[in-house]
């Protein structure tokens, strides 16, 4: 049996209320000898948290293996990634509530920077506004059109955006164009099986897309190339609340984080651009909800670009506001992350990441430090993603006994 299958069949409401905080990319790494992030930053309250708690590492996917943020996610939510593989492009297409249905194929853009010999020097066009964002998605959307297909491009934040094709015929079989790492060309879109005739015909349409694209953006340097990835098509899946009997909401700023949430069935609640926004909408939808999915975004993005200072900060503003939090008093407060994002690495990386659940029924270990080391030591020891829902299920009371 699936744990998935199991958890489903042993779920039962009841109206105790779990709180899932996600800091992105939350896990680090020594940088230039200080230590991590979490190390370094002055997070008392988070200390005391994680000393009131069961504390472990957990792998998203499996030892060793980077995952991206769809996998980590999933993962968190009890989703086996290697079972549901879902491409990053139809959580950015759910994320910016574009309504998707079978055969739309949608990928998930970078803006990006090329230098005149045809090298990416820069995957994320130096994080332009969102605002330019949206100018140059409606650009494209005007100049670029080819027969046979709709072409729907629409701005995520900053420089993301999601495109979505939509015809007859389309593949996801395809391979990125994003190369991943600068100094490089970017690449041809492929069909990962070479006999698909319907995956080679849909690279072409692709790579032409593309094409066309790179003659739009060149006056728009730094933003004058794009890169896509995560190419994949709509498919349902059984649901959090269909499999575990809770009603699930997602308070997040991103919107591929609102995508996914939206792919396993949560309420997103708009509103919110920052963390304060985010904590009064948690405050005024409290009592609507069992489930609570609550994104915290930049230990990641401040990771890829190598800022470690940046980390602590983000760390230090999560610890202020911990205490309104806390004071909702959720049954089952969980803190961690979806990958870990080490500034020395400026990337995803394989690490294990920090998990801290705290609950009336925890069984409470010597940790008092919210850190990677400290919670070498900790009760949870080192899990698996798809463990963290039944241990949040089952310490807020909504699990049967399993057998006579």
């Amino acid at each position: 049996m699936r744990q998935i299958d199991l958890l489903s069949s042993l779920a039962d409401e009841s109206g105790t209320r779990i709180l899932m905080v996600v800091m992105d990319g939350l896990g680090g790494l020594d940088f230039d000898g200080r230590g991590t992030a979490l190390d370094v930053a002055n997070i008392p309250n988070m200390d005391v948290l994680a000393s009131e708690s069961a504390c472990g590492l957990f792998d998203p996917v499996r030892p060793g293996i980077t995952p991206g943020s769809g996998p980590g996610h999933l993962s968190l939510f009890g989703y086996d990634p290697l079972e549901f593989e879902i491409g990053r492009g139809i959580l950015s297409a759910l994320g910016v509530a574009f309504p998707v249905v079978a055969g739309d194929l949608a990928a998930r853009a970078n803006f990006a920077t090329m230098a005149p010999r045809g090298f990416i020097t820069d995957r994320r066009a130096g994080r332009i506004s969102t605002e330019k964002c949206i100018e140059l998605c409606q650009e494209l959307s005007n100049k670029i059109s080819i027969p046979g297909v709709e072409i729907h491009i629409k701005p995520e934040k900053e420089h993301r955006a999601a495109v979505i094709f939509r015809g007859a015929g389309l593949s996801a079989g395809l391979s990125d164009s994003d190369p991943q790492h600068t100094g490089v060309p970017p690449l041809d879109v492929k069909a990962l099986d070479a006999t698909n005739e319907a995956a080679k015909s849909t690279a072409a349409m692709i790579n032409e897309f593309i094409r066309k694209a790179k003659e739009v953006l060149a006056p728009h340097s730094p933003a004058n190339m794009i890169l896509l990835r995560g190419f994949d098509q709509y498919q349902k899946i059984p649901t959090m609340p269909e499999l575990y009997h809770l009603q699930c909401a997602a308070i997040a700023t991103y919107p591929m984080y609102k995508g996914v949430a939206r792919l396993v069935g949560m309420d997103v609640i708009e509103g919110a651009s920052n963390l304060e926004d985010q904590i009064a909408l948690l405050e005024k939808s409290w009592s609507d909800y069992t489930f609570f999915y609550f994104h915290v975004k930049y230990m990641d993005s401040r990771g890829e670009d190598g800022d470690f200072d940046g980390r602590i900060k983000v760390a230090e503003e999560f610890d202020a506001a911990l205490p309104r939090i806390r004071a909702l008093k959720p049954d089952v407060l969980i803190i961690t992350g979806d990958h870990s994002t080490p500034a020395k690495m400026k990337a995803h990386s394989f690490h294990p990441v920090p998990v801290c659940l705290c609950a009336d029924l925890a069984r409470k270990d010597d940790v008092n430090k919210f850190s990677e080391k400290a919670f070498l030591y900790g009760a949870l020891g080192r899990i698996r993603g798809t463990d963290i829902i039944p241990l949040a299920l089952a310490h807020a009371g909504k699990l049967v006994k399993y057998g006579a």
